[in-house]
């Protein structure tokens, strides 16, 4: 077996760290490199998994030739077996010319198959025979073409929990599945936390021609505790905000903890910042927040429909129901609905509508129309949900991958409610 030298891919590739895993996991990608062997990368995201894409091609024999890397995550489901394959002429709407897939312009060299878990399950078909042929066909065509493409592939989920769920071809998976390499989560890479924070405060220090920043022993503690969800794009934003926006340079725990996100119930993610007043085109938490109370509304109030229903279906719940009749008073079937009395022998009454005393009615004062209010609350979510994706798409300018980001959604989620709202993007 060849000697492999990691220190020299580290420097080779800008990779910072001296964890064991990460030395396991690039001495992997090195020793597989020069075969044409399929290699998935298992690994949180924001862990680097990209950079063991680049190691394989670059020390392969493949080396001169073409590296590509998609997101299969990014790529609508109607449009991704053209971008792989190629389509011909007049093959869907919109096909004006005839194009040439990743594929086809990669062959000799390699692709890096990136959220191969959000692959559709007919591309996943496609992909297969690729891996083992070397055969495609372009969508609208019946000629087989053949490519000489190595594929690497990557993933931050189950792909075994997506195989028994049926989202991913079992015979894919272990075709794909040739050589695995597992990428280390930051938080298991012990002293590495730190090296990256330190090669980051330089990098930014010398962007912004700023003084870097440095930790005390205290903050050094509190940085390796931190858990990092999401790895080391996490901890590169957080290390250049607080280059951009700290006067002091040398932090301590105190400080450094306020640009850590806070634990709760078992998940750290991120807080949204606060949006200065007046910055109404941008999508902010309010927003956020707003969709999430209206979606709980409608919970709930399906749900006490549903046991105001039952408890009327029941006769020996008509004292309970009475008790609690608070609680269904701003249901529209509250006025409609049997309840009972508490009798030896129950007989069905219904529950009269409480009118106003006689003192305070009022012949000429307004009554408030109701009859819709279920109607108009479904509308105003939709006008809601539609708002939102119109300001995360024009914060964004139209670059529906950052907008999906945005709302906290997958771009194909976004793509399907551009379609439903019939929104020209």
């Amino acid at each position: 077996m060849r000697n492999i030298d990691i220190q020299s891919i580290k420097q080779r590739f800008g990779i910072i760290g001296n964890s064991h895993l990460l030395n396991y996991a690039i001495q992997v990608a090195a020793q597989v490199a020069p075969t044409d062997m399929t290699v998935l990368i298992t690994g949180e995201s924001g862990s680097g998994k990209e950079s063991f894409s680049k190691i394989i091609h670059q020390l392969s024999p493949r080396k001169h030739g073409q590296f590509i890397a998609i997101n299969c995550g990014a790529i609508p489901e109607g449009t991704i077996d053209s971008e792989l394959f190629g389509h011909e002429k007049g093959s869907f709407t919109g096909a004006t010319d005839t194009r040439k897939g990743y594929f086809e312009v990669t062959d000799g060299g390699t692709i890096f198959l990136d959220e191969i878990g959000e692959m559709p399950l007919g591309t996943q078909a496609r992909l297969l025979r690729v891996l083992e042929n070397g055969e495609f066909i372009k969508v609208g065509s019946s000629k087989v073409q053949k490519t000489d493409v190595r594929v690497v592939a990557a993933t931050n989920v189950n792909l075994i929990n997506a195989v028994e769920k049926g989202r991913f071809r079992e015979d894919l998976y272990y075709r794909l599945n040739t050589v695995p390499i597992t990428v280390p989560p930051l938080r298991e890479r012990g002293e590495d936390i730190y090296l990256l924070f330190r090669k980051f405060a330089s990098d930014f220090a010398e962007r912004y021609r700023v003084k870097s920043i440095t930790l005390t022993p205290d903050a050094v503690e509190e940085l390796l505790s931190f858990r990092f969800p999401g790895n080391i794009r996490q901890l590169k934003n957080i290390v250049e905000q607080i280059s951009v926006l700290e006067y002091d340079r040398e932090l301590d725990a105190a400080k450094l903890r306020h640009y850590l996100p806070r634990e709760q119930g078992g998940s750290q993610v991120p807080a949204l910042l606060a949006k200065e007043p007046g910055a109404d085109q941008s999508f902010s938490e309010r927003d956020l927040l707003y969709k999430v109370l209206f979606d709980m509304r409608r919970d709930v109030s399906e749900l006490k429909k549903l046991v105001f229903e039952l408890m009327t279906r029941q006769p020996g719940d008509g004292e309970l129901l009475k008790e609690h009749s608070h609680l269904f008073e701003n249901l529209e079937q509250v006025n409609h609905v049997r309840a009972y009395k508490s009798t030896e022998q129950p007989e069905p009454y219904y529950l009269p509508v409480q009118q106003p005393r006689s003192e305070e009615y009022d012949e000429d004062e307004p009554v408030e129309d109701i009859s819709h209010e279920t109607e108009e609350e479904g509308l105003s979510l939709e006008s809601m949900e539609k708002e939102m994706i119109l300001k995360a798409l024009k914060k964004h300018n139209n670059k529906r991958k950052y907008a999906a980001n945005d709302l906290g959604i997958s771009e194909r989620t976004l793509y399907r409610k551009l379609k439903q709202y019939d929104i020209e993007n």
